[in-house]
C-alpha cells in the first residue's frame, strides 16, 4: 500500500486538483493529474457507491490501486497531485498485472512517468 504521506489529507487539494487539472479517461478508470507547488507527489483512489454498494468491495479496489501507484512512484520525478476515479467495478477481478499496466498507461498518456 502507498505510504501515507503521499496520499491527500483534505478535501480542499482533492478540490483544487478536481478544478485545475487535466483528465485523461479510460473506460474503467480515469486519471485527473495537476502539478503540485509541494516537493512531493499526492495521490487519491475515488471509488463511489455507484461502482460497488460494499464498502469491502470498494476498499478492496482502493487497496489494489494504491498498490498499483506504490510499483509506479519510483518513476515519477516532478510533483503531482493525481486521483484516479473508478468507474467500473471490473477492476476488482482484473489481474494485477493488467491493472497495473493499466496505471501505467494513464500515468504515461499524461507524462507523469
Amino acid at each position: 500500500m502507498l505510504s501515507r504521506k503521499f496520499r491527500f489529507h483534505s478535501r480542499g487539494g482533492v478540490r483544487s486538483t478536481y478544478q485545475n487539472g487535466k483528465t485523461i479517461r479510460d473506460p474503467k478508470i480515469s486519471l485527473v493529474f495537476a502539478v503540485n507547488t509541494r516537493k512531493k507527489q499526492r495521490f487519491a483512489v475515488v471509488v463511489s457507491k455507484k461502482v460497488l454498494k460494499s464498502a469491502v468491495g470498494r476498499n478492496r479496489i482502493r487497496r489494489r490501486v494504491y498498490e498499483a501507484i506504490r510499483l509506479e512512484h519510483p518513476h515519477i520525478e516532478q510533483p503531482y497531485d493525481c486521483i484516479f476515479v473508478v468507474y467500473n467495478k471490473e477492476i476488482l477481478k482484473m489481474p494485477f498485472k493488467e491493472l497495473r499496466s493499466l496505471i501505467s498507461s494513464l500515468l504515461k498518456e499524461a507524462n507523469i512517468i
